[in-house]
C-alpha cells in the first residue's frame, strides 16, 4: 500500500477490524520508510447494477440518490436517519445478490416501498406519492385504505411500469 505522504510502497498494519457492518475492513497503517500512519478500507468488488427507467434510459444505481429520496419522504417522522441508512444497505445487498445486474425502476421502487411499510407508515405514504406519480387525493386515500388492509398491495402501485 502506497504511503499518502511519501509514496512509499511498503508499510505495516497496525490494526485491522470490520468496518461497515462488516462488509470491508479498515486498516490501520504505518508506513516503513517516514512513519506516517493512515487508514486504509478494504471492500469487495461488486458489479455496477443498472436502473433502467420509465422512459427506457438507463443509470448505474446510485446509493446516495435512493438514500436522499428516503430521507426527504421521513422528515419529521421520527424515523432515524441512521435506520434508513441501514434501509439503503439492506436494499444494496439484495441487489448485489441478484443473478441479473439490471433492475427495472418499478421493480426497485416496489422493493424500496415492501421495505418501507414495515418501518414507517407515513414516509411509506410519502415515498409512494412520488414512485407511484400521485395525481390527487384519490390515490392518497387508496393508499391510505390499503394500509388499513395488512398485507395488500395499493392499486395505484399495482401497475406502475
Amino acid at each position: 500500500m502506497q504511503c499518502p505522504s511519501c509514496q512509499h510502497s511498503d508499510s505495516r498494519v497496525l490494526e485491522s477490524r470490520s468496518a461497515e457492518g462488516g462488509r470491508s475492513v479498515r486498516r490501520r497503517r504505518e508506513c516503513l520508510e517516514c512513519e506516517h500512519r493512515f487508514t486504509t478500507y478494504e471492500r469487495v468488488e461488486t458489479m455496477p447494477i443498472v436502473v433502467i427507467k420509465r422512459n427506457g434510459t438507463r443509470e448505474v444505481f446510485n446509493r446516495s440518490k435512493l438514500l436522499h429520496g428516503l430521507l426527504r419522504a421521513s422528515e419529521k417522522t421520527g424515523l432515524e436517519p441512521s435506520r434508513i441508512d441501514l434501509l439503503v444497505d439492506d436494499i444494496e445487498l439484495l441487489l448485489q445478490q441478484r443473478q441479473l445486474r439490471d433492475i427495472s425502476s418499478q421493480e426497485l421502487g416496489d422493493l424500496v416501498l415492501q421495505q418501507l411499510r414495515q418501518l414507517n407508515e407515513v414516509a411509506y405514504v410519502r415515498f409512494a406519492s412520488v414512485y407511484g406519480q400521485f395525481r390527487g387525493v384519490g390515490d392518497f386515500m387508496a393508499t391510505l385504505a390499503s394500509l388499513q388492509q395488512d398485507g395488500s398491495t395499493p392499486p395505484e402501485l399495482a401497475g406502475i411500469g
